[in-house]
């Protein structure tokens, strides 16, 4: 199986488990160097970066979902994304490259229509390739997702989808479609 054909599995598998719909922000970090089989950092891979980048477009495209990718810890793990996805969001000047920033961002910022670079986003669901920590850019009640798609080259792949903040006490009564 290609990678182009690994990362449309997961990013199906997320969409479905996490019940994302139009309009829904999902964030994905990945280390290429992780998907080629090297130590996180250690071999950017742009070749790579542009297999995942294409099918995570085609798929959020396709479902009208917001692509969110993170950047690598030497750009403070800041998100390149399209501006329709943050309108109120401060945007912060970085263009991103394969050693700072990553190769997934790099591409990112290079085929989305109208790329800016945010510090911060709270997205409804990840996919992290490569351990590269994403949490810090989900909503804030994240749970993990079990993906049976949970490999893209020799990278592991975690998720997550958010579900909101229980309030009230015990008589407080959820939404059962929120959970």
């Amino acid at each position: 199986m290609t990678i182009y054909e690994q990362t449309r599995d997961v990013i199906c598998e997320l969409c479905e488990k996490a019940k994302l719909k139009k309009g829904n922000l999902v964030v994905v970090g990945c280390s290429t160097s992780e998907v080629v089989g090297c130590n996180i950092g250690s071999n950017s891979n742009p070749d790579v970066a542009e297999e995942i980048f294409k099918a995570l477009l085609d798929f959020t495209k396709e479902k009208e979902i917001y692509l969110a990718i993170q950047c690598c810890e030497h750009l403070n793990r800041a998100i390149i994304t399209e501006r329709d996805a943050v309108p109120f969001a401060e945007v912060v000047n970085v263009v991103p490259q394969p050693k700072a920033g990553g190769s997934l961002a790099t591409k990112a910022y290079k085929y989305f229509e109208h790329p800016v670079a945010v510090e911060e986003i709270k997205a409804d669901a990840g996919i992290d390739i490569g351990f590269t920590l994403i949490g810090m850019h989900l909503k804030k009640v994240a749970v993990p997702l079990r993906l049976e798609n949970n490999v893209i080259g020799k990278a592991m792949v975690l998720a997550a989808r958010t579900r909101p903040k229980f309030v009230g006490g015990s008589r407080a009564i959820y939404d059962e479609d929120m959970l």
